[in-house]
C-alpha cells in the first residue's frame, strides 16, 4: 500500500496515508511529461494525513495542495519538512471581488450507471406529491417552555402504541425539542418560524403534531400562515395552555396520526425525487483524499439520475468559493453564489469576529492546516456538476441538480438546515467521528479505516478503503447502493440508538 499521496500534479506537498518516520525515503511520481521521479527523505515524523513538503518552498512562498495555494510559508520550508501550523498560515483576505468565468462541467452520471435507466427506492409518496424515506410521527414543539412535554409525548406515545406502530409500518414517534420560538426579534425570528414550517412539511413525517405553549411570539395561529396549505388529516395543533393535561391529550393525538400515517406504505419511487444533504465534520487530512471525494462521485451519480444534492457550509467554501462559482449554470446563480458568500463574511465581520478562524483543533490534530485547506477538501463533495440553485436559510430545493445552501458549519445547525432544505437524508463525512445526528437519516461515512473499526457504533460506510487501493468507481457506485437501502428502510447507526437532533441557526438579539 502507497504510504503518501501526491493530489495534484502542480503540488508541492504530499499527504502522508500513514505515519511516515523520521529518514523515510519515499519516491515522488514524476509529472506528466517528465521523464524521471525522485526520492524524499522525512526530516522529521509526518502524522497520518499531514503533508510533506517535497521541494523547498520560501518563506512568504505558496504551499500549493489540490493544484490550488492553501497557504503561505510563515519561514522557509525545506523539501522532506513538515508542514503544518508551525511554518504556514492562511492566505486569504477579507471581502473579495469576483468575477465569472464559467467552466463546462460534466456532472453526468458515470458509465456504469446510465442517466436514462429507471433507479427506483421504497419511499413512502405523500398527498402533496413529495417522496419520504421514512414514515414517522414528528411533534415539532413551537417553542422551548414545552419541550420536556413533547419529550414525554413521545415516550409515552411509544410505549402505549407499540403494536399499532409495527402493525401500522410506522417508524415510531420523535420529538425534536429546541430551545427558541419566544423572546426573538426580526429576521432571527422569522428564521425559527420558517426551519418550524419547513420541518412540520417534511416527507419523512407521515403525521405531525405542532404543540405549542400558547403565549409564545412564535404561536400556533402566527406559525400557521408560515405552512400554506396542508393536509389537516397529516398536521395536528395543540396548545398546552388551553387543556388540563397536555401529555395525556398530545398521547390521543398521536394515536389518530398513527392511524392516518399508517395508511401509507412503501412502493417504489424513482430516485429522481431523492433529495441528499451533503456535510462533513471533524475533518482530518484524509477527508478531501477519501470520504469527501467519494461523495462527490456519488453527488454526480444522484443527479446523473436526475436526483438533488445539497452542499452547505459556507464559512468552509472560503478559499474554494471560486471554483463553485464558475460552476453556476448561468451569472444570475453566479451572483447568487457571490452574494451569499460575501453575506456570512459579513456575519463574521458584523460580529467583530475573524472571518478565517478556522480550522478546529480537531481539523488540525488530523492534518488540516488552514481554512483554504479545509475548504478545498469539504467541497470535493460537490463532485463535478453544475451549480443549480441557490437556497438562502430556511429556503427549500426547487431545482434538481447540485444546490448550494446558507448555513454555518455547526454539525447540528447546518444538517437541520439541510433536512429543512428538503433533503431526506443527509451523507457526513468524518475523519475524527461523532455520535450526532439530524431530523433524517444520517449516514456517517468515515474517511479513515482505523476510525470505522473503532467506533462501528457510529460509522455507517468506510472511505478509509480508498486510501488502501479501492477503486473510486466501485466504492462510487457501493455508496450509491447504500444510500438505496437506506432510502428503503436501512436503518443507519444513529437510528439504531435512538439519536435524533435538531438545532436552529440563533442569530439575533434574546429579550
Amino acid at each position: 500500500m502507497q504510504n503518501f499521496l501526491k493530489i495534484n500534479e502542480k503540488d508541492n506537498v504530499v499527504v502522508a496515508l500513514q505515519t511516515l518516520p523520521e529518514g523515510t525515503v519515499i519516491s515522488v511520481p514524476a509529472a506528466e511529461g517528465s521523464q524521471t521521479a525522485y526520492m524524499v527523505s522525512a526530516d522529521q515524523e509526518i502524522p497520518a494525513g499531514h503533508k510533506m513538503a517535497i521541494c523547498d518552498i520560501p518563506e512568504g512562498g505558496e504551499v500549493i495542495k489540490y493544484g490550488y495555494r492553501i497557504g503561505i510559508a510563515k519561514t522557509e520550508i525545506r523539501k522532506g519538512d513538515w508542514v503544518h501550523t508551525h511554518n504556514m498560515k492562511t492566505g486569504l483576505g477579507e471581502l473579495l471581488d469576483y468575477s465569472y468565468e464559467p467552466v463546462r462541467v460534466a456532472g453526468a452520471a458515470s458509465p456504469s450507471r446510465s442517466a436514462d435507466s429507471s433507479v427506483t427506492f421504497q419511499g413512502y409518496v405523500r398527498t402533496d406529491g413529495k417522496a419520504g424515506v421514512r414514515n414517522e410521527i414528528w411533534i415539532i414543539p413551537t417553542v422551548g417552555c414545552v419541550n420536556n412535554v413533547v419529550t414525554a409525548a413521545a415516550r409515552l406515545a411509544n410505549t402505549r402504541y407499540a403494536e399499532k406502530l409495527q402493525a401500522g409500518g410506522v417508524d415510531g414517534v420523535i420529538a425534536f425539542p429546541h430551545p427558541y420560538g419566544c423572546s426573538q426579534m426580526g429576521d432571527d425570528q422569522e428564521n425559527t418560524r420558517t426551519i418550524l414550517a419547513d420541518l412540520i412539511a417534511h416527507p419523512n413525517a407521515g403525521g405531525v403534531l405542532v404543540l405549542g405553549l400558547g403565549c409564545e411570539n412564535s404561536n400556533i395561529e402566527v406559525l400557521k400562515p408560515y405552512l400554506g396549505e396542508y393536509d389537516e388529516n397529516r398536521v395536528r395543533f395543540l396548545v398546552a395552555q388551553e387543556c388540563e393535561d397536555e401529555i395525556e391529550t398530545a398521547c390521543g393525538m398521536i394515536g389518530e396520526l398513527i392511524d392516518y400515517a399508517s395508511g401509507f406504505k412503501r412502493t417504489p419511487v424513482s430516485v429522481t425525487k431523492l433529495v441528499v444533504g451533503l456535510k462533513c465534520g471533524g475533518s482530518d487530512g484524509l477527508s478531501g483524499i477519501t470520504a469527501n471525494p467519494l461523495v462527490g462521485r456519488f453527488s454526480d451519480l444522484l443527479i446523473g439520475q436526475g436526483g438533488t444534492t445539497i452542499l452547505t457550509e459556507v464559512p468552509e467554501m472560503f478559499g474554494a468559493e471560486t471554483i463553485l462559482m464558475n460552476r453556476c449554470a448561468d451569472e444570475a446563480l453566479f451572483e447568487k453564489t457571490v452574494r451569499l458568500i460575501n453575506d456570512f463574511k459579513h456575519y463574521f465581520i458584523s460580529h467583530g469576529q475573524t472571518i478565517y478562524e478556522n480550522p478546529s483543533p480537531g481539523n488540525k490534530k488530523g492534518g488540516i492546516s488552514t481554512l483554504e485547506d479545509k475548504s478545498l477538501g469539504c467541497t470535493q463533495k460537490s463532485g463535478s456538476a453544475p451549480v443549480r440553485g441557490v437556497l438562502a436559510y430556511g429556503e427549500t430545493v426547487k431545482e434538481p441538480g447540485l444546490n448550494l445552501l446558507s448555513a454555518p458549519g455547526n454539525d447540528l445547525v447546518a444538517s437541520t438546515a439541510l433536512a429543512a432544505a428538503g433533503a431526506q437524508i443527509v451523507l457526513f463525512t468524518t475523519g475524527r467521528g461523532t455520535p450526532f445526528a439530524s431530523p433524517v437519516p444520517t449516514v456517517k461515512i468515515s474517511t479513515n479505516s482505523t476510525l470505522a473499526k473503532k467506533k462501528s457504533g457510529w460509522i455507517d460506510f468506510n472511505a478509509g478503503v480508498l486510501a488502501e487501493d479501492a477503486s473510486m468507481q466501485e466504492e462510487a457506485d457501493r455508496l450509491f447502493d447504500y444510500v438505496c437501502q437506506v432510502a428503503s428502510g436501512k436503518k443507519v447507526r444513529s437510528e439504531e440508538a435512538g439519536f435524533h437532533d435538531m438545532a436552529i441557526f440563533k442569530q439575533g438579539v434574546t429579550l
